[in-house]
């Protein structure tokens, strides 16, 4: 598969985008519950299009990142954080999902973010690995912060500088 396409999401991506959570849900990534069923709204008025960058392979959508600001508040407003990002069974392993954390710094970057965070459960190693393969440092870890899948899992905080 060659390297994906990655654009801002558009609202007509949203039954393809909701469609690619339900398949790519895991407690092993994931603290929410399953997402909801077909037919419910994947974006919301605090998590629009305009907070999404979707990976597409031959027309279809196979990946997203959403990128949002963690506070409200005005003294956190230089930071962004992945707070997403799913990929397709068929396009895991292809470049998908780095092409994503690679879009998604690179649009902080544009938005004159100064930095960039995330949080991921410890278990989660595929992901770990990625983001300290493009430059995020674990910056914490919450110990056993999460009950999900039957285990108490850890929440790693990792962040970047921008500058």
């Amino acid at each position: 598969m060659p390297e994906p396409l990655i654009r801002p999401a558009r609202s007509d991506d949203e039954d393809a985008l909701a469609r690619l959570d339900r398949e790519t849900w895991s407690p092993l990534h994931e603290v929410r519950p399953a997402p909801p069923k077909p037919g419910e709204p994947f974006f919301r008025p605090t998590c629009g299009p305009d907070a999404h960058l979707v990976a597409e392979h031959d027309g279809r959508v196979v990946g997203y990142v959403r990128l949002l600001r963690p506070t409200p508040l005005e003294s956190n407003a230089h930071v962004l954080q992945i707070c997403g990002l799913a990929v397709a069974a068929e396009a895991r392993g292809k470049g998908t999902g780095r092409a994503l954390v690679r879009a998604a710094v690179a649009e902080a970057r544009r938005r004159e973010a100064r930095r960039i965070t995330l949080r991921v459960l410890g278990p989660n190693t595929v992901a770990r690995t990625l983001y300290a393969s493009e430059g995020f440092a674990v910056e914490g870890v919450l110990p056993g912060e999460f009950h999900v899948g039957g285990r108490y899992v850890d929440d790693v905080l990792m962040g970047r500088s921008l500058l």
